[in-house]
């Protein structure tokens, strides 16, 4: 069972992405954000197999004394997979990318997914996940002319386990 350490968004700034879910949802056979039941979130690292207890304290000792973040978005892109991921840009990344090297300062790079390495990782935030082959041109289209403008404040750290997500420790982000 996959493990990751994760920045989420679990208030009333959120509902730009949950909108864009909700648009974006039409050119999947299934709504794969709203099927999460988990609020708009930035994955910094995934793991397959990691001791519980230091995804714990990495979590702890990274953000325990951080304030709420507020990280402004800029548009859309996209990663193209074998299933087209659509995905809301941070218009500036450098404090997120500092955070994620905190975890990695902490818990070896060479532990988690290829794509949550320090030289393969992109700050993002999952617009849609699961877009076929057939829908992603018209998917790409209606993302380029998407305008995905908005500041969202990040109001917690969670460890979680997936799927299902289940969160295993909460950090609660405080002014």
């Amino acid at each position: 069972m996959p493990y990751a350490i994760v920045l989420k968004c679990s208030n009333a700034s959120a509902t730009p992405v949950t909108d864009l879910w909700r648009e974006a949802s039409r050119f999947e056979t299934t709504p794969s954000m709203a099927a999460l039941h988990y609020p708009p979130h930035l994955t910094f690292a995934v793991y397959q197999d990691i001791d519980v207890p230091l995804l714990f304290a990495t979590a702890q000792k990274a953000f325990g004394n951080t304030p709420p973040l507020l990280v402004e978005f800029s548009g859309i892109d996209h990663f193209p997979n074998d299933m087209l991921v659509l995905w809301a840009r941070p218009a500036d990344d450098r404090v997120l990318r500092q955070m994620h090297h905190a975890i990695h300062e902490e818990i070896d790079p060479a532990l988690c997914h290829e794509h949550s390495r320090p030289d393969r990782w992109q700050p993002h935030c999952t617009i849609a996940m699961k877009i076929k082959a057939s829908a992603a041109e018209q998917a790409l289209e209606w993302a380029a002319g998407t305008e995905a403008r908005f500041t969202l404040t990040f109001d917690a750290v969670d460890c979680i386990s997936f799927p299902p997500v289940e969160i295993l420790r909460e950090v609660k982000l405080l002014p």
